[in-house]
């Protein structure tokens, strides 16, 4: 048995650095342990395109992104903000600007350079790390315990614990979901982990498949009901991805959980009315095929009038109403969601009325969690990072209030 009079954190992901930080500079010994070789995998892997840190639109548009986990994430979200989030990141070292669509970057476009300089400020603050310590669970007499990398069992029994432990999507990074047993053992409610920010299957012909898979369908719109975005997709063999798909990730998740499939639309040309459409139709076609008018009249990519022919077994409506009609709303039916080894995020996790005001499980006192191991969901754009960065500083406030009071 190890004592440890202070912190220990459990993963070494945003939520958990952050946390680690703020606690170590109001003087407390913090000391986190990681499962995997290096901290921080998935976040530089979420770098590797351009570190998308947060978003700069109007802060209440900003809160509805987070849906259902909108109020419970508020206060944590309003304390630690976009305008927080990039002071935090400038004090680093790394300027960063808000990008065409109100995302916002590091000047780097990486996160390679912003995380050297958060370890060696961690470093600088006596933040202990402790890689390839893997955590188990809890023993009979409530001590912390890990799998160490030479087949020991570390035990610890720290004042309080932060648990940030990540989601369960891409596995091989470091967040697989383990920790889900253990919590569950202890009574803590655990809505089942599900993919968020994925891409859908669709049953594509295989001449459709072989010939477009991997081509971007871009400028579209697409919907669900009456929820739509607008973005951009791939093709992809299974079906499709991008992020105009993920940003409707929760409707199409619940849709296939009631009915086994999910029927979504896509605008083709959503910058352009129907009737203005129907009028370009109208012009002569000359000796021109079908395909070649509507790429021409329309400005449709081929793989985009291919779709059209795909949607509707090749059996296009006559007449410009009809087709500007399907231009407008493509019928496409989607069967799953692409797995948590490939979805960008996780949705599920700790029931919110498990946590506390200051992220404490009311369960299991001292013990603390934070990012994306509890049940709120959100939409590629900077959201998902800037929740975790924000309840992670959320949990180490409720840390430092608990431990003060005692």
């Amino acid at each position: 048995m190890t004592a440890s009079n202070d912190i220990t954190i459990i993963g070494a992901g945003p939520a958990g650095l952050i946390a680690a930080e703020r606690l170590a500079r109001g003087g407390r010994r913090v000391a986190i342990h990681e499962r995997m070789p290096s901290p921080a995998r998935k976040f530089l892997m979420a770098g590797r395109g351009g570190l998308n840190l947060t978003h700069g639109e109007d802060f209440l548009a900003f809160l509805a992104r987070y849906g259902p986990a909108r109020r419970f994430l508020e206060p944590a979200l309003t304390a630690f903000g976009p305008a927080d989030l990039r002071e935090w990141a400038e004090g680093l070292g790394q300027k960063t600007f808000v990008g065409s669509s109100g995302r916002v970057f590091p000047e780097s476009f990486k996160a390679s350079p912003l995380l050297r300089a958060w370890l060696a400020r961690l470093d600088s603050l006596g933040v202990e790390f402790h890689t390839r310590s893997l955590w188990t669970g809890w023993d009979g007499e409530g001590a912390l315990t890990f799998a160490q990398a030479d087949g020991t069992t570390l035990k610890l029994m720290p004042q309080a614990t932060l648990l940030a432990l990540g989601g369960a999507s891409w596995p091989r990074l470091g967040a697989d979901g383990g920790w889900v047993p253990s919590l569950r053992k202890r009574g803590i409610d655990i809505t089942d982990l599900a993919s968020s920010n994925s891409g859908i299957e669709i049953g594509w012909s295989a001449v459709f498949r072989e010939k477009f898979a991997g081509e971007p369908l871009k400028r579209i719109a697409a919907g669900l009901g009456g929820d739509s975005r607008r973005g951009e997709a791939v093709i992809t063999e299974q079906g499709l991805e991008g992020g105009v798909i993920y940003a409707l990730s929760r409707p199409i998740r619940e849709a296939i959980a009631a009915s086994g499939h999910a029927q979504l639309w896509l605008d083709l040309r959503p910058d352009i009315s129907e009737d203005t459409l129907a009028k370009l139709l109208t012009r002569p076609r000359g000796g021109q095929s079908l395909s070649t008018f509507l790429r021409k009249s329309l400005k449709l990519s081929p793989a985009a009038v291919s779709l059209l022919r795909e949607a509707t077994g090749n059996r296009l409506p006559e007449g410009s109403a009809g087709l500007a009609s399907l231009v407008k709303r493509v019928p496409l039916l989607a069967t799953g969601q692409r797995g948590l080894d490939r979805a960008i995020s996780t949705a599920g996790g700790i029931a919110l009325d498990e946590i506390d005001a200051g992220f404490m499980l009311r369960k299991l006192p001292g013990v603390f969690v934070a990012g994306e191991m509890l049940d709120w969901d959100a939409p590629t754009g900077g959201y998902l990072l800037q929740a975790c960065f924000a309840t992670g500083v959320a949990a180490a406030a409720g840390m430092a209030l608990w431990l003060g009071k005692r």
